[in-house]
């Protein structure tokens, strides 16, 4: 869905973005994660048409931005940090003032604004004006207004913004919903706990170059991030906790096992579901009092700090 090949982006003596090369396949929810200054806002207008590159090659759906940017601009939808809003309008009006500009055909201009009215929960402010709105609803009308005309590509710089906790919570909600559509979604963000539930997918930026990208699983392995393996017990006889360290012992994959409180033990674990499986049978046939038995996969901000990126909040 979208390929950049050695994008480049120079403000004066200063590189925003150094030979970038990425490609995000149909459909995936991919993050841009990276302290304020890495790049992220400077590749996402790239994207956008909105900054001309020094140089290198964008391609949405297959169509060459600079060659066609007519033809491609067309299959994206942009917000930006902060995206500005017409305060002397009302909420169908604004939006009916972009589908217009979006080139909808008036009969179904406002069939599209109803629906995503709707579908962003604000059909209730349909007549009211912009500047009587909270700043979360200002965002959600922003994305309303950023998919009237159904792009196949969302291209979203800190969508999340200025919310307060339950306005964040309802953004990643919404944004959820949309992916299930097989939209391909770029978002941005410095917040690490915005993408760590949200992205499939994560690309890690600083100084303008892209630290690592892929899937959280292919990330997870270039990086060697182990599985934390956690088990509480009930309660643990001092014979339990010595068939407990005897049953690890012979478990290859668990590693570094602590103690932290008296029933709870925590360790790495590099085995797969099958294996976790079959040591927590292991541990019930023991007749162990196993009271949780769980897995923590490394998160984005796990990888972030792995990796070293840490100027990041």
């Amino acid at each position: 869905m979208i390929e950049i090949n050695s994008l480049r982006v120079d403000y004066d003596d200063v590189t925003a973005v150094c030979d970038l090369t990425l490609t995000i396949p149909t459909g995936q929810i991919y993050g841009l994660v990276g302290p304020n200054g890495a790049g992220k806002t400077s590749t996402l207008k790239a994207l956008a048409g909105i900054i001309q590159p020094t140089y290198g090659e964008i391609k949405l759906e297959g169509i060459d931005l600079e060659l066609h940017p007519r033809d491609a601009l067309v299959k994206i939808g942009f917000m930006s940090d902060f995206p500005s809003v017409y305060e002397n309008l009302k909420l169908w009006e604004y939006l009916n003032v972009f589908a217009t500009a979006y080139g909808i055909a008036q009969k179904k201009r406002i069939e599209s604004v109803r629906y995503w009215v709707k579908e962003l929960d604000l059909f209730d402010k349909w007549d009211t004006f912009i500047s009587d709105l909270s700043r979360g609803m200002r965002q959600r009308l922003a994305l309303a207004k950023t998919l009237l005309h159904d792009p196949a590509i969302l291209l979203l710089d800190e969508p999340a913004s200025g919310l307060d906790p339950m306005g964040r919570i309802e953004m990643r909600k919404i944004l959820k919903k949309v992916s299930l559509s097989g939209k391909t979604i770029v978002i941005s963000s410095h917040i690490l706990t915005e993408l760590s539930d949200f992205c499939n997918a994560v690309g890690i930026m600083e100084k303008g170059k892209m630290v690592v990208s892929g899937t959280i699983d292919e990330i997870r392995k270039v990086i060697g991030a182990k599985s934390e393996l956690i088990i509480i017990f009930n309660e643990l006889s001092e014979q339990d906790r010595g068939n407990f360290k005897e049953i690890l012992s012979r478990s290859p994959q668990v590693l570094n096992a602590k103690e932290e409180p008296v029933l709870e033990f925590r360790m790495s674990f590099s085995g797969d579901n099958q294996q976790a499986s079959q040591l927590l049978s292991l541990l019930v046939s023991a007749g162990l009092s196993v009271c949780q038995f769980f897995i923590r996969q490394a998160n984005v901000e796990d990888i972030f700090l792995k990796i070293g990126a840490r100027q990041v909040s």
